[in-house]
This record gives C-alpha cells, sequence and structure tokens, in this order.
C-alpha cells in the first residue's frame, strides 16, 4: 500500500492538496521555524482536514485516506517522503539523487519507490532540515553539511554543482547510544579488546581512530568517549556535532561556515585553539582534516593527554601520512622531521576501522607508536584481525588476535600499582 503514494496520479493529487493547504494558510512554503509552533501545526492539520475532505472524490478507491493524510503530514511538517525511513531503525543511509530517485542503504543498497514531487519540493525538505542550524543553502552557497535532531549526518549539494537536481545524503545513526559490549555482539572487537581500549582511554592515551567513509569511525569515537572518568572535563569539537556523549562536565563545539557576506566563520582549527583556554581534561575532535592537526599534536604534547580524534585513512600507516600532510596544509615551513617528531610524540594509539565487503564494520588493528628512527616512525601492532575467506552467506570469516606486544603505558601503570586490566588479554594467540 505505501508504494501506492508514489504512483503518478497520487503524486500529482498529493501536490494539489499540498498547493491548496499552503493557499490556505496564505504561504509559499512552509518554512523550518513554522513546524515547530504548535499553534501553526494545529492550523496546519484543520487546513489539510479541510482539503482532504474537498478532493475526496478524488482520492483512488484503492488508497486508504489515513495513509493519504500520514503522508501529506510528512510532507507539510516533516521530511516529506524520506520521513518513513528516517523512522525505519533498520535503514543505516539515505541517498537522494534528484527528485525522483531515492536509494536507501538496507543491510545492502537498494533503490525505493519513494520520491519528491520535483525539485523545488526537495529544495524545501533541504531548507527546512538546514535552516534552524543557521545554515544555508543556496546558488551562492551551492553544499551544506549539516545534521539533524537525533545526530544523524546530513550533506546537501544543489545546481549549478549538481548537475542532475538537488542531492540529499543522510547517514543516520543509531537512536541509542551503543556501548561496547554492542560492538563485541556485532563482531566489530572482542572484549579483549574492548577492555584494553578502556583502559588506554582511563589511562589518557591519545588515540586517533582510523578509517575510511562509512568505516564506523564515529560509531567507535562515541564508544571511547563514554570510557572517559565522569569527573573530567570535556571539550568536543566538530564540523557538524554528531558526538553523544552524557557527562555532566561537557562543552560542545561546533564550527560555523560564513554568512552571506562571507563573514563569521568558525572553523575546526579556531575552536582547537579556543579549546586550549577552556581548561580541558580531555578535547575530543569529531575529525581531523585541514590545518587544525598541528595544533590537535600540539595540544596533545603541552599536557593535553588522553585527547581522541578521527582521520580519514586506510591503515594505520597511511594515518600517519594523512597527518602530516594535514599539518603541513597549517601553511607552516616545517620540515618533516620536525613534523613526525610531533606526531610521533603525541599520539600513543591508532585504531583502524574498516568497513568489509559483507557491509560488517570491525577494528582491524590496534597499533601502538613508539617512537622515531631515522625519518621512520616505529609502531607495533597490539591486536589485529585475520581474515581467512567467505561463508555460505558471503560473510567474512575471521579472527582477532593479539600479537603478545604489550604497550608501554601498561608496564608504568603495573609500576605504579594502577593496573586495571587483566594482562592475560595480551596473550598471543596461536
Amino acid at each position: 500500500m505505501p508504494e501506492r503514494l508514489y504512483a503518478d496520479d497520487v503524486i500529482a493529487l498529493k501536490n494539489r492538496i499540498h498547493e491548496k493547504v499552503l493557499e490556505k494558510l496564505n504561504l509559499r512554503e512552509i518554512a523550518s521555524k513554522e513546524t515547530q509552533d504548535h499553534e501553526m501545526l494545529a492550523k496546519m492539520e484543520e487546513a489539510l482536514d479541510r482539503v482532504l475532505r474537498d478532493v475526496r472524490h478524488e482520492i483512488p478507491q484503492d488508497l486508504s485516506p489515513e495513509l493519504l493524510r500520514s503522508a501529506m503530514l510528512d510532507e507539510l511538517v516533516a521530511y516529506g517522503p524520506i520521513t518513513p525511513m528516517l523512522k525505519d531503525p533498520t535503514v543505516t543511509e539515505i541517498m537522494v539523487n534528484g527528485a525522483g530517485c531515492i536509494f536507501v542503504e538496507q543491510g545492502k543498497l537498494k533503490q525505493t519507490r519513494a520520491r519528491f514531487y520535483d525539485d523545488k519540493h526537495l529544495m524545501a525538505i533541504i531548507r527546512r532540515i538546514v535552516e534552524p542550524l543557521g545554515r544555508r543553502v543556496d546558488e551562492s552557497s551551492p553544499r551544506v553539511d549539516a545534521r539533524l535532531p537525533d545526530g544523524s549526518r546530513v550533506n546537501a549539494i544543489i545546481p549549478p554543482i549538481a548537475l542532475d537536481g538537488p542531492s540529499l545524503t543522510i547517514r543516520k545513526f543509531p537512536e541509542r547510544k551503543l556501548t561496547v559490549e554492542d560492538l563485541v555482539g556485532y563482531g566489530s572487537l572482542t572484549s579483549a579488546m574492548g577492555q584494553f581500549l578502556q583502559e588506554a582511554v582511563r589511562a589518557k592515551q591519545n588515540i586517533v581512530v582510523s578509517g575510511g567513509t562509512g568505516s564506523g569511525k564515529t560509531t567507535l569515537l562515541n564508544v571511547l568517549s563514554q570510557f572517559i572518568p565522569e569527573d573530567e572535563r570535556i571539550v568536543t569539537i566538530e564540523d557538524s556535532a554528531e558526538l553523544r556523549l552524557t557527562h555532566r562536565n561537557l562543552v560542545r563545539l561546533e564550527a560555523r561556515p560564513p554568512n552571506i557576506e562571507g563573514k563569521g566563520r568558525v572553523t575546526i582549527q579556531d575552536l582547537v585553539i579556543n579549546a586550549l583556554r577552556m581548561r580541558p581534561d580531555r578535547i575530543v575532535v569529531g575529525e581531523c582534516r585541514g590545518a587544525e592537526a598541528l595544533d590537535m599534536l600540539q595540544a596533545m604534547n603541552t599536557g593535553h593527554d588522553g585527547s581522541l580524534t578521527t582521520v580519514h585513512a586506510n591503515t594505520p600507516r597511511d594515518s600517519i601520512g594523512r597527518m602530516e600532510t594535514m599539518v603541513m596544509m597549517a601553511g607552516y615551513d616545517l620540515p618533516s622531521r620536525a613534523i613526525r617528531d610531533q606526531i610521533s610524540a603525541a599520539v600513543h594509539l591508532i585504531v583502524q576501522q574498516t568497513r568489509f565487503v559483507d557491509h560488517s564494520r570491525r577494528i582491524e588493528k590496534i597499533s601502538e607508536l613508539t617512537g622515531r628512527e631515522g625519518d621512520v616512525i616505529l609502531m607495533q601492532d597490539i591486536f589485529v584481525f585475520e581474515q581467512s575467506g567467505f561463508d555460505a552467506r558471503g560473510k567474512v570469516v575471521e579472527r582477532f588476535k593479539a600479537t603478545g606486544n604489550k604497550p608501554r603505558f601498561i608496564d608504568e601503570l603495573r609500576q605504579k600499582g594502577d593496573l586495571q586490566l587483566d594482562m592475560s588479554v595480551f596473550k598471543a594467540d596461536t
């Protein structure tokens, strides 16, 4: 029955109903602020019910009036045809490639029957998403990053950059905050690896979560953040707020793009510099992707131990090269040797998160930076993931292994009598 909503005749009917409701309310389109006004919502519902009574003879016999009314409310006050997808917990990503083409990731990628009336309708929904956040999208600023109230990540890009009409991509996050036990249950890591990471966060190790797009870096960063003791002050810094921490002594900072006059931009780098003046025990940067990497490394090297961030890279070794490149983007004429000194002194652990061909997400390696020899930063693996093939269902067959290597901070904790980790987690697997 929901597929019936997207037949040509019903799309045309919905569009007419939409226009009639706007006409009764004397509006060109419904803005985001009006969808949050209870009095306005009541007026919308009243106007919608009047219009539905007027057009009841046009409603197809095989279409439930209640279903049509619910769909029209989604168009008027929610996010249009993608609203049911946003409510569906099995949908992890929504991709709108123009008004008439919507894909979802639901275990695997598939196209839906859902569609917008036209590009104008899709643009109205995009504006409804971004305007409450003080963001804008128009010809002079044709791309925008934003988030939904539940933290889901939104990217929109429109003509003239998008050649086939507005494009909207939404990466959803679970309604319930995931725990390390959930990740163990999903096979993303083992209980021993979870215990080790918890001890590393408690011991104020500076940790970089490395991985490709969609590999689960932000999810893992959220889980690691839960291990930070409640009595510590945390400052989080993000392009678009996605981290979901529950600590009481928490300050959340979000970057801001320039306004319509090209002024007022606040970058991640600005926020990292400002965070150093806020007496943080921990700095958590949602993603390092530019010049802020240098300020982040300097913070890690000047008493802000226990900081966490993510970078885009496919291996722990690649992530070091990526950080070096980002430091160069800061515009300082620093030799490579000096940059590598900064990285080797600042970063303690790199956790490599990988998305496999069966769509599973796992920690592939946990590696420790152990120093530098000449121009090479030395590393040792603590835990590794070994893939041995695929089962009959196409799922990756794997095992996680401890290498037998013990990080330096473990010996330091043991000497101080502060180790809270069973040493058996490091026993090498054969």
